[in-house]
């Protein structure tokens, strides 16, 4: 994983678990490595790994059993709040933008069904190479 400075790092690392979870790369109910294990894999201080892990408990996101181990939660309607947030939280990010380049509402919706449309477009030329 590559960290960007700009960024605390044990809040990228929650945003990696969250992305892992939204694209099925952990399962509702899955173990996560132990936590030496997970400072290990992303060369970071086991207190960084600690600390992301402790907020997504906190929330949570994971569940931790004494003796066992972190866990995905199984609650799939806190996951689907998560994944709504998540979204919405880009989608933030991207409207204030472009509203800083003074487009209208109704500007910013016709880019984006562009954009889809081209992504379309790409995405179908790639199959089909």
């Amino acid at each position: 994983m590559k960290f960007d400075d700009k960024v605390p790092i044990y809040y990228q690392i929650k945003q990696h678990v969250y992305h892992e979870m939204m694209t099925g790369a952990l399962q509702p109910g899955a173990k996560l490595p132990a936590v030496r294990q997970l400072a290990l894999d992303l060369t970071v201080n086991v207190n960084t790994v600690q600390r992301a892990l402790s907020e997504l408990i906190a929330e949570g996101t994971l569940v931790s059993q004494r003796g066992k181990g972190n866990f995905v939660t199984s609650d799939q309607e806190l996951i689907a709040r998560l994944k709504e947030t998540l979204i919405m939280t880009q989608l933030a990010v991207a409207y204030d933008q472009l509203h800083g380049l003074n487009m209208s509402d109704d500007e910013i919706i016709t880019s984006m069904q562009r954009y889809i449309k081209q992504r379309e477009v790409q995405t179908d030329d790639s199959i089909n190479d």
